[in-house]
């Protein structure tokens, strides 16, 4: 007990150590914070007001609180159907891109072969091809394979876009790996496929971790994708909704606050809970 008694005095003293730097600095970081907050506490606290006290006091809090907004978003099936179609879209573009992504940067970074420097200079040339600039041609790929109105149609592209950035921040956990631990492995008599399941999947964790995450939430917030691709509503994704619902009910400000309140929150919380994960693991990857 006293050991560890010692260790935190340490800490404490190490923290009080820590300059404070310039005032002006917390300043402008409290400046930067307010204008990324206070929109999002606008549109949150918007659900909770009726249309004629938005047109009274716009910038007012709610008085009475009007919780119905809410209810009626949450008790209706359109909201539902695409939450669910956002997540299975995020889950299945976060596997394949973990997949994908894992077995082609296992290769560049273990295996030395003849353009292998072509090959990772051409994965970190997709970083400079935002899905912006392919998206007419983009679309035409997928009408011709028949993928239009499917998740399928904007999976597929999403995992595609994914990968530079996968590639980028995991090459480096893989080349990090001692070779020494390598060639025990296989001394012991484990296969190549077998020190990759055994080994590296578990030495990598936080980068698999954090392109996971970053995966997930890029294909969550994806909105000109599946605009182009997604023309059944059956079909929407949940940014998509927040669309198609704000110019349905264009005259109901509320409710669009409400509904569009409700779609931010599944990513802010998800953002939220692993941002250390995020931060870990692009920390990793820049050292190794």
């Amino acid at each position: 007990m006293s050991a560890i008694a010692a260790a935190r005095t340490a800490r404490r003293k190490e923290r009080k150590a820590l300059p404070w730097g310039s005032p002006a600095v917390y300043f402008v970081a409290l400046v930067v914070i307010a204008l990324m907050l206070v929109p999002i506490v606008y549109i949150i606290i918007g659900g909770f007001r009726t249309n004629s006290q938005i047109t009274v006091d716009p910038a007012g809090f709610p008085n009475p609180w009007n919780f119905q907004n809410y209810i009626d978003v949450l008790t209706g099936g359109v909201f539902w159907a695409q939450v669910g179609n956002s997540l299975i879209a995020a889950l299945v573009t976060t596997i394949g891109v973990i997949a994908l992504g894992l077995a082609a940067s296992y290769v560049l970074a273990r295996y030395e072969f003849k353009g292998r420097g072509a090959l990772y200079a051409l994965f970190a040339a997709g970083l400079m091809f935002p899905i912006t600039v392919a998206i007419t041609p983009l679309y035409i790929v997928v009408r011709n394979l028949g993928l239009t109105n499917s998740l399928a149609g904007v999976i597929i592209p999403q995992i595609a876009f994914a990968l530079p950035t996968t590639i980028i921040i995991l090459v480096p956990f893989l080349r990090a790996i001692p070779d020494e631990l390598q060639e025990a492995a296989f001394i012991d008599g484990c296969s190549r496929l077998g020190f990759f399941w055994r080994m590296v999947l578990r030495l990598s964790l936080p980068g698999v971790i954090t392109v996971g995450i970053l995966a997930f939430i890029g294909s969550w917030n994806s909105y000109l994708l599946p605009l182009f691709i997604l023309n059944d509503q059956s079909t929407y994704t949940l940014p998509l909704g927040v669309q198609a619902f704000s110019s349905q009910y264009s005259t109901n400000t509320a409710a669009v606050l409400a509904f569009t309140s409700l779609s931010m929150i599944p990513a802010l919380v998800f953002f939220s809970l692993f941002e250390r994960r995020i931060v870990g693991g692009l920390t990793g990857a820049v050292k190794g």
